[in-house]
C-alpha cells in the first residue's frame, strides 16, 4: 500500500490530476443554473454551499473530510506525515485556482483526492528509497 508522505505532494503530475478533476464553475454559469431551476442565485449558493474554489479547498471543513476519505481507504489513522500531506496538497490547488473559479463543498473531493493518494503508481517504492 502506498505511503503517504509531504514528498509525495511535491508530485506535479500529482497536483495537475488533482486540480484537473476539480468540478469549477464561474458566477455566470451558477447564476445561469439558478435561472433555469427557477430559484434566485442567492438560494443557489445557500443551497449548493457554494464559494470561492481556493476557500472550498483551504477550508478545514473539507481537509478534514479529506483525511476521513483517506483513512477510510488506508484502513488506520493517518499519521502526522499524511495529514501534512493533505494540507499541503489542498493548499497547492487552492493557490493554483482562479480568483472567480467557485465551487461546492457539495463535491467528490474528499474521494478523489483520498483515491489519488493511494492509487499513485510506485509511490511506495518511490517513498521508501527517499526516506531510506
Amino acid at each position: 500500500m502506498p505511503v503517504v508522505t509531504p514528498a509525495l505532494v511535491r508530485n506535479d503530475e500529482l497536483l495537475s490530476r488533482f486540480t484537473q478533476g476539480l468540478v469549477t464553475r464561474t458566477l455566470a454559469h451558477v447564476a445561469e443554473e439558478a435561472r433555469l431551476d427557477g430559484e434566485s442565485l442567492k438560494n443557489a449558493v445557500d443551497r449548493y454551499e457554494i464559494d470561492y474554489a481556493w476557500h472550498v479547498l483551504g477550508s478545514d471543513r473539507l481537509r478534514e473530510a479529506v483525511l476521513c476519505a483517506l483513512e477510510a481507504r488506508l484502513g488506520h489513522p493517518a499519521d502526522a506525515g499524511q495529514q501534512a500531506a493533505v494540507r499541503e496538497l489542498l493548499q497547492s490547488a487552492a493557490a493554483a485556482q482562479p480568483s472567480d473559479a467557485l465551487m461546492s463543498f457539495d463535491n467528490d473531493v474528499p474521494a478523489h483526492l483520498s483515491q489519488l493518494l493511494v492509487g499513485v503508481p510506485d509511490a511506495a517504492g518511490a517513498l521508501a528509497r527517499e526516506t531510506a
